[in-house]
């Protein structure tokens, strides 16, 4: 029989992930036991998080074959998102895509001419990474 402690224990990134994002609508219930998985029910708010939360599933565990999850989305292919204080490019980058090296493609995508020179209150449009 499966451990619900152990399996929450082990998908705990996923979980963080997704609880990340609240600010930005996500939501997830209460993870359970679906036979000898551990079921994730979430909502995020768009593609750009759901592909986030992908990479960090298969970070955990490639083949996944103790999860069971259901992720839909609020939202379209892109992701809004307003810049706030001591918010960077970089740091953005790496919030929603993982690496901090896809700034640029954020600046250039925002029209953005000075990645070091952003707004607080300044709103972007990310879009799925390439």
């Amino acid at each position: 029989m499966a451990d619900l402690e152990a399996l929450k224990q082990k998908y705990a990134p996923v979980i963080e992930e997704i609880q990340g994002f609240t600010d930005l609508g996500a939501t997830l219930e209460e993870p359970s036991l679906d036979g000898e998985q551990l079921h994730l029910k979430a909502t995020v708010p768009s593609t750009v998080v759901a592909n986030r939360v992908w990479d960090v599933i298969k970070e955990v565990d490639p083949n996944f074959s103790d999860l069971h999850h259901e992720m839909a989305t609020s939202g379209g292919d892109t992701q809004a998102y307003t810049i706030k204080a001591g918010d960077s490019l970089s740091k953005i980058s790496k919030r929603f895509y993982g690496v901090q090296k896809d700034y640029m493609e954020i600046a250039e995508a925002n029209s953005i001419e000075d990645p070091n020179k952003i707004q607080v209150g300044q709103e972007l449009t990310l879009k799925v990474s390439s």
